[in-house]
């Protein structure tokens, strides 16, 4: 097949994936394990570690990637969602999928669910596709480990056929897709806990005493090793913007680690938590048998990078770009905000889905002395930018009109009215490339003041709306 064929079966694989999103998001293990048989059980094949947790998960996974990746092993990763490319979401030995790769192993799985729809089985959803993919990719290329990042829950989740990780963690318990997992943090932290496996070390690092205890229980039941990852000893940890550098002391198998000044380059305190998780689950690896060197910890977890988690993307001004999108993360956010600017102005620039706990989400960022700019994310889901601009406008301080909100439904006017005030606030002029139109969508009674000062512009929420915003103003810098 020619090379331009292959590219336009690229963009014609990626609209048959999208079209299994009318299926939409149904837990269940029964669809994925009869498509991973007709595909030849390509993630037995597979030396997992497997990831879960509301926050966090993401960044843990990309962290163990890259310590074990500079240990000089082929390693795959799984990322959900991802960030601007499609191809993120599967990547071996540093490398996205290939475009090429990407349809070929597309085809061979679509021709699988044909199959199985001919028996009569239910279709597989978008997210199961794409799943079994990422498995017969991996196993036919030949990768030493693969990191599997949860997409949803645990329990159901088309990740959770691999009956015998290496290690699996779960990296936070918060409140989050309460319709499908329930709506406390034990019943939440029951369905994560579904991917602990017999006799698989399970990392866990949850402070949510009834969470920690459920998944206590099931590590018990299944005799799996149980680390708890907020028992580690930290000391002499050194937070800047930008990064953290601690010291460390943990015990795995009863041998004691140590780990003095490393670097951490993904800003915020959680951050320490995730690294910290990342870490036990390397010494684990060690444990199993293979050679992972402290030059390889060291440099793995300082080079690591995760897109769209407090990431600088500019500075002077600072533009910051996080995926923020419940309320632990928005927490998150705030507080690391106000860590490194305690007395700082910003503009927060925020879009949410409507299954989200907006109303709570609100309230954590009403912390920060903030103007905000509210859109909609480019996503059917999205949450009404009228709507969530209700919320604000009903707390304080934008109640009383000390502080502003703007509504631009479409997130590029939102980004260009970003721009708008952001120079207006440094120059005390309109940007010449369009009309400051606010007032006429002041959520308040208060206009941005001509020489305010932002201290950073913030973008948060949605990784659905995150990513395209990542696009849209990389592009202009």
């Amino acid at each position: 097949m020619a090379e331009n064929q292959i590219m336009m079966n690229y963009e014609e694989t990626l609209e048959k994936i999208h079209s299994f999103n009318v299926f939409g998001s149904r837990l269940g293990l029964e669809r994925m394990n009869k498509l991973l048989s007709l595909l030849g059980d390509p993630h037995e094949k597979l030396r997992v570690i497997h990831v879960a947790g509301t926050n966090g998960k993401g960044s843990v996974c990309r962290y163990v990637y890259s310590v074990l990746s500079d240990a000089g092993y082929k390693v795959g990763a799984y990322f959900s969602p991802y960030i601007e490319r499609f191809t993120e979401r599967i990547e071996l030995a540093g490398q996205e999928i290939s475009e090429q790769d990407l349809a070929l192993y597309a085809e061979r799985t679509l021709h699988a669910i044909d199959i199985m729809l001919a028996e009569g089985f239910e279709s597989p959803t978008e997210f199961e596709l794409v799943t079994a993919i990422g498995f017969l990719y991996f196993a036919e290329k030949e990768a030493d480990f693969v990191i599997l990042e949860v997409g949803l829950g645990g329990s159901g989740d088309s990740t959770n056929v691999c009956k015998k990780p290496l290690a699996t963690a779960i990296t936070s318990i918060s409140y989050d897709h309460m319709a499908q997992l329930g709506n406390t943090l034990e019943l939440i932290a029951a369905d994560k806990a579904g991917i602990l496996k017999e006799s698989a070390p399970a990392v866990v690092c949850v402070n949510d005493f009834g969470a920690f205890e459920v998944i206590r229980g099931k590590a018990e039941i299944l005799n799996a090793p149980f680390i708890n990852v907020l028992e580690a000893e930290v000391s002499d940890m050194e937070e800047k913007l930008g990064g953290i550098r601690l010291s460390v002391v943990f015990s795995i198998n009863n041998k004691k680690r140590e780990y003095k000044d490393i670097e951490i380059s993904m800003s915020g305190r959680h951050q320490a938590d995730n690294a910290l998780c990342a870490l036990h689950i390397i010494e684990i690896i060690k444990d199993s048998g293979y050679d992972i060197s402290d030059k390889a910890v060291y440099d793995g977890i300082k080079k690591a990078f995760q897109p769209a988690r407090f990431e600088i993307v500019r500075r002077e001004p600072y533009l910051i770009l996080d995926g923020a999108h419940n309320e632990a993360g928005v927490k998150a956010l705030a507080d690391t905000l106000l860590a490194h600017f305690p007395e700082g102005k910003f503009l927060l620039c925020i879009g949410v889905l409507k299954d989200k706990e907006f109303d709570k989400m609100a309230r954590e960022l009403c912390r920060l002395n903030a103007d905000i700019i509210i859109t909609s994310v480019p996503n059917p889901r999205s949450m009404a930018a009228a709507e969530l601009a209700d919320v604000f406008s009903g707390l304080e301080p934008y109640k009383s009109g000390n502080r502003s909100v703007f509504v631009r439904e479409d997130y590029r006017q939102a980004v260009k009215l970003a721009e708008e005030l952001e120079g207006r606030n440094r120059s005390g002029q309109v940007k010449p490339d369009g009309a400051f139109e606010a007032p006429a969508e002041i959520y308040g009674c208060r206009e941005v003041e001509i020489g305010d000062g932002y201290d950073a512009v913030v973008w948060a929420g949605s990784l659905y709306l995150i990513g395209p915003v990542r696009s849209l103003v990389r592009s202009e810098d």
